[in-house]
């Protein structure tokens, strides 16, 4: 099969690659119908995921058909049209006992997908935990329509929900870039009093705008003003950071009021600085890291409901033979690219 393969730091390769099997009870094997291209893809090819192993094949964003499962697999069925998630769980430690699932503490758990163990921007892929690692897709959800709803869409559902917000709040969620669209949309579902969008490129700005007429959009230098004209309490409520540079980082706590939740699901490059004696007084609490994406079933609810739809961010198609060339696009934000749907050829 064809399989696009981190060979080296700063190199993917399309290579053939055998057709995976079945090595636990508890796996299952996919035909991927449908991948995507993430930001994180892309600091593996930058060698900023130290952790990423050479000669994995990449991708976590997918949907598919399941062709055969291992002995032990109960939820999901060959034939059945599925969401894969982007983390693997075994669903009994400690921390997925407690829905903390990126924390798993199974060798396999947490982000192995396309990072420790081979995924699925390539024709078949091998899912560990299959039970919980797979969703079955509801009949009236097309797969572009489930693509994201097991690593971006998750990403925004569960950096909404830990941001404790209440219908009184002012979220400013800073970047609209794919993860930020995703998050937007997740925060809409608990009708904050306003919501503002800060983006510094002008096609995203009037893509939020166009699509979602009720929400303020900015850029940087407007945003705190805006915020001060919004609300009398020296900043955001809340503040969900999806940018991921220094400038965005700090941002994000300066433009939280005091005693706000600042909740940053941003990757960053290099080490960020907690600016202590500035922030002295501000009372602010973080609650940081990687998603734990355990929500894919009620995610794919919503979709089915039509609260939810993050078709709009699929602004490019390539057969999986053009892989490369939609990972130079996406790199580069070519042609207002939001994101790539990847067919098999």
């Amino acid at each position: 099969m064809k399989a696009l393969t981190y060979t080296a730091p700063g190199k993917f390769e399309l290579i053939e690659k055998p057709i995976p099997e079945i090595v636990d009870p508890r796996d299952a094997i996919v035909r991927v119908s449908l991948s995507s291209i993430c930001s994180s893809d892309l600091h593996i090819l930058h060698g900023s995921v130290p952790r990423a192993k050479p000669g994995i094949t990449v991708g976590h964003e997918m949907t598919g058909i399941v062709i055969n499962t291992g002995s032990m697999v109960k939820g999901v069925v060959p034939g059945e049209r599925v969401a894969i998630n982007v983390e693997t769980y075994c669903g009994k430690c400690f921390f997925c006992r407690n829905g903390w699932v990126n924390n798993c503490t199974d060798p396999d758990g947490g982000w192995a997908l396309g990072c420790r163990i081979d995924g699925g921007q390539a024709e078949y892929v091998r899912v560990p935990y299959a039970d919980n690692g797979l969703t079955p897709i509801p009949d009236n959800v097309t797969d572009e329509q489930s693509l994201f709803a097991g690593d971006i869409l998750a990403t925004g559902y569960w950096a909404a929900k830990i941001s404790e917000i209440s219908t009184d709040d002012t979220v400013l969620i800073i970047g609209a870039g794919p993860t930020g669209l995703c998050t937007l949309q997740c925060v809409m579902l608990y009708s904050p009093k306003h919501i503002v969008v800060c983006e510094t490129d002008t096609d995203r700005r009037s893509l939020v705008k166009n699509l979602y007429p009720d929400v303020t959009v900015v850029t940087p230098d407007e945003c705190k003003d805006k915020l001060y004209s919004l609300t009398d309490r020296g900043g955001a409520d809340r503040v969900i950071e999806v940018a991921g540079s220094d400038i965005t980082f700090e941002m994000a706590w300066r433009l939280a009021r005091p005693n706000a939740i600042v909740t940053v699901v941003a990757l960053y490059d290099r080490p960020q600085i907690l600016p202590l004696p500035e922030m002295y007084g501000k009372n602010l609490t973080f609650k940081t890291g990687g998603v734990d994406g355990c929500d894919c079933r009620e995610i794919l609810d919503l979709i089915a409901k039509g609260k939810i739809d993050t078709t709009p961010l699929i602004t490019h198609r390539f057969p999986l033979s053009e892989v490369l060339k939609a990972y130079d696009m996406f790199s580069q934000r070519q042609d207002h690219i939001i994101k790539a749907a990847i067919y098999p050829d």
